[in-house]
C-alpha cells in the first residue's frame, strides 16, 4: 500500500504570471473562454499588435490555466501541446506550475475533481465582488490534499488517462461522422438539386416550437420534475448536457427534435435526447415527415442565412417564429429525402450511442477520481 502525505495545493505548484515580450507577426489569444474541462478550444492566430490590455500571460507544456473566475465552469485547461511561443493568456487565468513533488498530469487530475470545484465555488461565491472569483493564495494554495508517491501518481495517471483516451476516441469518432453526414447532404441537396424541386420554406419540412421559460421558482437539479433547457449555455457536440429540471414545463420537444439557439449566437444546434422542456433561448424543430436526420442537416446548411439574424436587435441577436418558418429551402421529393436518411440516419444513431458511451465513461472517471486521488483504491497491484 502506497504512503500518502496531506499537503497543501500551494507545496505543489507556483502561479506564474510571466509576461509575453515576444515579437511573433501572429499570436494566439487566450481568453477564460476558450478553455474548458481540460482543453484549449481556440488556436487562431490573429496580428501581433493593438493587443488588448488583459492579454499578457506566457505559458508552456505542461502548465494548467485555471479561471479565477466561476470555478463551477469548468474553464480550465492542460497544456499537452510544445509549441507554446505566440499564446498569450488572458490575466483572468492563473497560469498553475507543478514542481518536483508532482507529477503535472496528477495536479491536474487533483485540481479537476469534483470535490475541488465544489469547494472553490464555495470560496468564490463568499467573496465580495461583481462575479464569484478566486485567487491562488487565498483560495487555491490553502486548500489540503494528499499526495502519494510518484509511482502511485503514475498508476492513478494511467486509470484515468485510459478513460480519457476512450473519451477522446468516441468524440474523434464522432466528429468524423457528423463531417461525413454533412458532405453527404451537400452533396445531394446543395450541389446537385434538381429543376423539378419544388420552392418552400422550413415551415413545409418541420413544425417550430419557440421556447417559453418556466417560473424561476420551479427550477431545481433534483431530478424532480421535467428535463428543463434554457438556451444555448448546456449545449455539448450534439446533445445538451442536463443541469435543470422544471415541476411547471411550459413549452417541450420531443426526443430527436433539432434544438436551435434563438438568441446570440442565433443558430448554435443540438438535439434533444429525450423529451424535454425548452426555454426561451431555444427552438424545437420537428420534422413533418418523420425525416429528423434531412431535417437536422438543412438547418446546418443554413448557417449563413441564420447568422445574419445575429447582427440584428439592439442589443443581441435574435431570431422569432415567423422568420424562422419562412426560411428559404428546397423540397427534394420524399424517395430523395428517403434515401438520404437511410444513408445518414444509422451514422446519426452511432453518434448518440457514442455519446451515450462518453456520458458513462464520464461518470465512471468521476466517481473514480476521489476515490483514487484519496487512495481509498489501490493500485499498487496494477500492471501498466
Amino acid at each position: 500500500m502506497a504512503e500518502w502525505k496531506e499537503c497543501i495545493i500551494g507545496e505543489l505548484c507556483n502561479t506564474i504570471s510571466d509576461t509575453y515580450k515576444g515579437d511573433d507577426e501572429f499570436v494566439v489569444l487566450v481568453n477564460t473562454s476558450d478553455v474548458l474541462e481540460g482543453k484549449v478550444l481556440n488556436h487562431t492566430t490573429v496580428e501581433n499588435k493593438k493587443l488588448k490590455g488583459q492579454f499578457k500571460k506566457t505559458f508552456k507544456r505542461n502548465d494548467i490555466l485555471y479561471s479565477e473566475i466561476r470555478p463551477a465552469n469548468k474553464r480550465f485547461a492542460f497544456i499537452d501541446f510544445k509549441d507554446t511561443s505566440n499564446y498569450i493568456a488572458s490575466t483572468k487565468l492563473m497560469v498553475l506550475r507543478h514542481n518536483d513533488k508532482v507529477l503535472p498530469e496528477y495536479l491536474f487530475a487533483l485540481l479537476k475533481s469534483n470535490h475541488v470545484i465544489a469547494e472553490l465555488q464555495h470560496l468564490a461565491e463568499t467573496r465580495s465582488g461583481t462575479f464569484p472569483q478566486i485567487t491562488f493564495s487565498s483560495e487555491l494554495a490553502p486548500m489540503r490534499a494528499f499526495l502519494p508517491d510518484k509511482e502511485t501518481q503514475k498508476r492513478i495517471v494511467s486509470v484515468l488517462s485510459s478513460i480519457e483516451r476512450k473519451i477522446e476516441v468516441n468524440l474523434a469518432i464522432n466528429d468524423n461522422l457528423e463531417q461525413q453526414a454533412q458532405a453527404i447532404y451537400q452533396q445531394m441537396f446543395v450541389n446537385n438539386p434538381s429543376s423539378e424541386w419544388k420552392e418552400g420554406t422550413l415551415s413545409d419540412a418541420a413544425d417550430i416550437t419557440m421556447g417559453q421559460s418556466p417560473s424561476g421558482s420551479s427550477y431545481n437539479e433534483e431530478s424532480i420534475g421535467t428535463i428543463f433547457f434554457q438556451g444555448r449555455a448546456e449545449f455539448g457536440f450534439r446533445f445538451p448536457t442536463v443541469r435543470l429540471f422544471t415541476t411547471e414545463p411550459k413549452r417541450m420537444a420531443c426526443a430527436n427534435d433539432t434544438l436551435m439557439s434563438v438568441r446570440a449566437p442565433v443558430g448554435d444546434l443540438n438535439v434533444a435526447h429525450t423529451d424535454c422542456c425548452i426555454g426561451r433561448g431555444l427552438a424545437a424543430i420537428h420534422s413533418k415527415s418523420n425525416h429528423q436526420s434531412f431535417v437536422l442537416y438543412t438547418m446546418f446548411s443554413l448557417k449563413k442565412q441564420l447568422d445574419v439574424f445575429n447582427g440584428e436587435g439592439t442589443v443581441f441577436g435574435s431570431i422569432n417564429r415567423n422568420s424562422l418558418n419562412e426560411m428559404p429551402i428546397l423540397l427534394p421529393p420524399d424517395e430523395k429525402i428517403d434515401e438520404f436518411e437511410g444513408i445518414v440516419a444509422p451514422m446519426d444513431t452511432a453518434i448518440r450511442n457514442n455519446c451515450d458511451e462518453i456520458c458513462c465513461l464520464e461518470q465512471i472517471r468521476d466517481s473514480l477520481l476521489p476515490k483514487l486521488m484519496s487512495g481509498e483504491l489501490d493500485v499498487s497491484d496494477l500492471d501498466f
